[in-house]
């Protein structure tokens, strides 16, 4: 402590001296060396000292290059972030009562999870999607499928995401069929597909085609939506994958920017202007519950972002450099012990996502350890949402924590840290050959094992797993079993939907497609030809992989 009437510490270094050292003599700090979930280091105490020269510039002001504080001027005094919950069940049906009764509960944007066999692009009757039809996400099989998951929801007022990737195009193109036969022009239409095929090779592996047809579906789409669908983004890069493969939050930022190079490189080799697709794209990132890290992160993503698609590709429309993205909070930080300490998480993650400038955001039910979330816990989500917008005061202020030395010491850390693994995969050809190389794979793979020998040794604490346990009074995990005859009658809507068509017709449209997929032209029309004609999500992408080939895991081709 300061001696009696000496003058106050007018530097870090004078207050570190003469204050902070004195007083960790006598009383130790909780650890020798504190850093984030990312490792960077904490330092005692942040201030003045840490901003750069260019501070002002580098922040800039919201709405404005290079969009750290926020990519619109007045940010929620405008309008709140979109309220996305995502959801999908076994059955077209009981996923448009979840959408109805989400949409009666407040919830602006729909976002659907599809199950293994759709993702994969197989039917449902296909001996390798036995034992998975309809677990992870509702199972479509035919546009018919899909408009019963709509059923009675106004598509032209009602934004909607896909989170699908190697069937992106596919399922694009019957939501497009069924605003066609509805009456509603494609004019109209907004929302999302995921459509990000590199982080399946990353992360996922719910790929299909090997990664040049692949990249050709996603600039295909690009260029489609360009001209066609003027509201609607067709690709959302996704770090949030990433992360729950086990990266760090440098890591997720880096591969999911590098990710968006490749696509903008590639819709640029195509022969599109920047300026023509850039503005629709969008991100989907990860909230964990490093709190500062988290939204620092997001400021460094806008910013770097900006200056990439400015620099390295020369945009000239403010749209294009402008990083809008939605945010998850984090699957994998959900508990199966003590599950309702869930709620806080999330919570936390909200609140870190909404003052990062989240343009969209879906938050996890605290049963999701467990199983899929009831109607109650899928309330209680969705009401964590409301209450940081109607009661926080939150949606006042445009970039609340800008200017705070810790926020903005941090958001210049990730930055450089992201910045210098991209000129690392630059310096390997770009993202897609890094993925070939297996490199973000295996750097991905050693930061799971660190956390976890973290958590092992008792680095990382997490409240009911390895400290504040309740052994003997823990909830039990609960059995999430899908009902078998849920399989059984969605193969017979398939084979009903089969006879029913006309098959001359459907076979005429995959042989278009064919054909299509053989030369250079956009695949996109001769997608949404095959559609109408009733043909499968597994018929399409059988007779793409005739001349596309399917991927394996190391690269191998069949």
């Amino acid at each position: 402590m300061s001696r009696k009437n000496e003058p106050a510490p007018r530097t870090r270094d004078a207050w570190n001296r003469r204050v902070r050292e004195p007083f960790v003599a006598r009383a130790p700090e909780r650890r020798e060396r504190f850093e984030t979930a990312s490792g960077i280091p904490v330092p005692p105490v942040h201030c003045a000292e840490d901003r750069p020269a260019d501070a002002v510039e580098r922040e800039g002001f919201p709405g404005s290059f290079p969009f750290t504080r926020g990519v619109y001027p007045t940010m929620y005094r405008g309008r709140p972030w979109t309220i996305r919950q995502y959801a999908g069940f076994g059955t077209a049906r009981e996923t448009n009562a979840r959408f109805r009764y989400l949409l009666d509960q407040g919830q602006k944007g729909l976002s659907v999870a599809f199950d293994l066999p759709t993702q994969m692009g197989l039917d449902s009757d296909a001996p390798l999607a036995a034992g998975e039809v309809g677990r992870v996400g509702v199972a479509i099989d035919t546009v018919d499928d899909l408009a019963v998951v709509f059923d009675g929801i106004p598509l032209d007022r009602v934004s909607t995401s896909m989170t699908i990737n190697a069937t992106a195009s596919i399922l694009l193109a019957m939501y497009v069929v069924i605003a066609e036969q509805r009456g509603i022009a494609r004019e109209v239409l907004s929302g999302t597909i995921q459509n990000d095929i590199l982080k399946e090779y990353i992360a996922r592996g719910t790929y299909v085609f090997p990664p040049a047809p692949s990249m050709r579906l996603v600039t295909d789409t690009f260029a489609w939506c360009a001209s066609e669908l003027p509201h609607f983004n067709p690709i959302s890069v996704s770090g949030y994958h990433i992360r729950e493969a086990g990266s760090t939050a440098v890591q997720e930022l880096a591969f999911t920017l590098a990710d968006g190079i490749a696509y903008v490189q590639a819709g640029i080799d195509a022969g599109l202007d920047v300026d023509a697709f850039a503005p629709r794209l969008s991100f989907f990132f990860n909230v964990h519950s490093d709190f500062l890290e988290e939204i620092a992160k997001f400021r460094a993503a806008r910013r770097l972002w900006a200056r990439i698609m400015r620099d390295r590709f020369g945009a000239n429309d403010p749209r294009s450099m402008m990083l809008r993205f939605h945010a998850q909070t984090a699957g994998s930080t959900l508990t199966a012990q003590q599950p309702h300490t869930n709620i806080v998480r999330v919570a936390v993650q909200a609140l870190a996502a909404v003052l990062g400038g989240t343009q969209s955001l879906h938050t996890n039910a605290w049963d999701e350890a467990l199983g899929l979330p009831t109607d109650e816990t899928s309330r209680l989500a969705l009401r964590t949402q409301q209450v940081i917008q109607e009661e926080t005061g939150i949606v006042d202020h445009v970039d609340p924590l800008g200017g705070a030395y810790a926020v903005e010491s941090l958001t210049d850390e990730l930055e450089r840290r992201a910045a210098g693994l991209i000129e690392t995969i630059d310096g390997m050809g770009g993202m897609t050959a890094a993925i070939e190389a297996g490199w973000p794979q295996r750097e991905i793979e050693r930061s799971a094992w660190a956390w976890q020998r973290s958590l092992e040794r008792g680095d990382r604490r997490i409240v009911g797993v390895n400290v504040h346990r309740d052994d003997g009074t823990e909830t039990p995990p609960a059995a999430f079993r899908v009902d078998p005859e849920l399989e059984r009658a969605q193969v017979q809507r398939l084979l009903a939907a089969r006879r029913a068509r006309d098959a001359g017709a459907v076979e005429r449209a995959l042989e278009a497609l064919e054909e299509a997929a053989r030369g250079d032209a956009n695949l996109m029309e001769p997608i949404l030809e095959a559609v109408r004609r009733r043909a499968s999500v597994g018929e399409i992408c059988d007779r793409l992989a005739r001349v596309f080939g399917r991927h394996r895991e190391g690269g191998a081709t069949r």
